[in-house]
């Protein structure tokens, strides 16, 4: 399934694995909320934890159609992600997002925690309020 994807935390413009992943691989870049999820500080990054009536803020990234084969294996890497794999931080999955400028819900790519590690988050993780990894500065 070829679909854009939703990044909340080190992949955003001016984040420090923006530059490395995803300059020059995408075409469009665009401010945009997923529901259904709250954000937990991890080690240097955040973990969107699913959990209804929460809103991540973010953004929505259409990757250029001849880089999107090459970036979804990057950053699967990047997110430790590999499918079926009980050792994953993150789980990729396809969530719906509503960007900003129009209203528009658009199914995405979203890097999720793991069922243990949000086990883990829930029960003592420190919860990100208000959703935006960048207000938390």
């Amino acid at each position: 399934m070829t679909l854009p994807f939703f990044v909340y935390g080190t992949l955003r413009p001016g984040e420090p694995h923006h530059d490395t992943f995803l300059r020059g691989r995408t075409r469009t870049e665009e401010a945009a909320r997923l529901t259904g999820a709250v954000l937990y500080e991890g080690p240097g990054y955040p973990y969107a934890v699913e959990e209804s009536g929460a809103v991540v803020t973010g953004e929505l990234i259409t990757p250029l159609p001849d880089a999107y084969g090459e970036l979804l294996a990057a950053l699967d890497r990047l997110e430790e992600y590999a499918p079926g794999d009980a050792r994953n931080l993150y789980e990729r999955v396809a969530r719906d997002v509503v960007r900003d400028t129009d209203g528009a819900t658009l199914r995405a790519w979203v890097y999720v925690a793991a069922p243990a590690v949000a086990a883990r988050l829930r029960a003592g993780g420190e919860r990100i309020e208000g959703g935006d990894w960048r207000a938390r500065r």
